[in-house]
């Protein structure tokens, strides 16, 4: 009996990284037949039919469903190349429309907004509704499909990084392929800068609907919001007063709050001091060990010392991480 020939590890190296790369390569294909078949979907019994019935006008068809056609002809200019196993050209294909990506990153908070207001329609909620009910949507709402361009995103950069990470530098692909996966790791990135906004805006504007006072104006322009928070103000005489802290990329807001029996402004925070975090130095006074025994902190200001403690020696250490980015921020 003949044994067996000596290993070879590249050999070997080699062969997972094909085998790795056919998976990859099959599922990147199985998947956009399915993203292409969701468009299409959105497209025929959704764009299409409200546009011919006039229901929307156009700039309210645009501000719903965005550059959906064009994303689905991105799809559709794609899909045979990937068929045809010609991976590099149809990336390299589908890397001049990504542009598309972004511009629908961009109108996400417009679209929503103005699907939840054309959703209070009886008549236009109906429709939606029906449309839903086709067994071609297989239980899928559409508010579950508007978001799918952006999800489809994330899967083209996975797939697409991993496929250029198995293709070697001799196959024909391999330029195209790296390109690709490096161009829609830039544009994932963007879309996500555009979410992180879209998410501090809409903190920013559920703090300011809870503030009232003289400093509860213009905190929506300019700022990040990083932490929100219960602490305890100690005073140089008497007792630690409990007040709720709201903490932006370049202010500290510290407020109290209103009896929920006000007329006008009941369960909502009065705006006391309004501290620039470019003036502060902060010292941890006490809570270093990460005991159980909480913690003190120390800022000073040109004209004022506030001094926060808090019970929760965890929850002061995340303060204290906070507003060191917070002053790290501005300087």
């Amino acid at each position: 009996m003949s044994s067996p020939g000596p290993r070879c590890p590249v050999r070997e190296q080699r062969a997972r990284w094909e085998r790795k790369r056919g998976r990859t390569a099959l599922e990147l294909l199985e998947t956009e037949r399915r993203y292409q078949e969701q468009l299409g979907l959105v497209l025929q019994y959704f764009v299409c039919i409200l546009r011919a019935k006039g229901t929307l006008r156009p700039a309210e068809l645009q501000a719903v469903f965005g550059p959906w056609e064009a994303v689905h002809a991105a799809s559709q200019e794609l899909l045979p190349h990937l068929e045809a196993g010609r991976w590099g050209a149809g990336l390299a294909g589908l890397c001049r429309h990504l542009e598309l990506y972004t511009r629908f990153a961009a109108n996400q908070e417009r679209a929503s907004a103005t699907l939840q207001k054309w959703l209070k329609k009886k008549r236009f909620r109906r429709f939606v509704r029906l449309q839903e009910g086709r067994p071609e949507f297989g239980g899928l709402r559409l508010v579950d499909l508007l978001p799918l361009p952006l999800q489809r995103l994330q899967q083209y950069e996975n797939l697409v990084v991993a496929l250029a990470e198995n293709t070697g530098p001799d196959n024909s692909d391999y330029q195209q392929l790296t390109k690709a996966a490096q161009k829609l790791s830039e544009v994932t990135q963007k879309v996500s800068a555009i979410g992180r906004e879209h998410e501090n805006g809409r903190q920013l504007q559920r703090i300011q609907t809870l503030l009232s006072g003289r400093h509860a104006k213009g905190l929506t322009k300019g700022r990040w919001f990083l932490r929100q928070g219960w602490l305890l103000v100690v005073p140089p005489k008497g007792e630690p007063k409990s007040r709720m802290f709201f903490l932006f990329s370049d202010a500290l807001l510290m407020t109290k709050p209103r009896s929920v029996l006000h007329i006008l402004y009941g369960g909502t925070f009065v705006c006391q001091a309004l501290y620039p975090m470019a003036q502060c130095q902060l010292q941890r006074i006490f809570g270093h060990s990460g005991g159980s025994g909480g913690g003190l902190l120390s800022l000073s200001f040109p004209h004022e010392k506030l001094l926060l403690m808090s019970t929760d020696q965890e929850a002061l250490s995340r303060w204290y991480h906070s507003l060191t980015a917070a002053i790290s921020h501005t300087r």
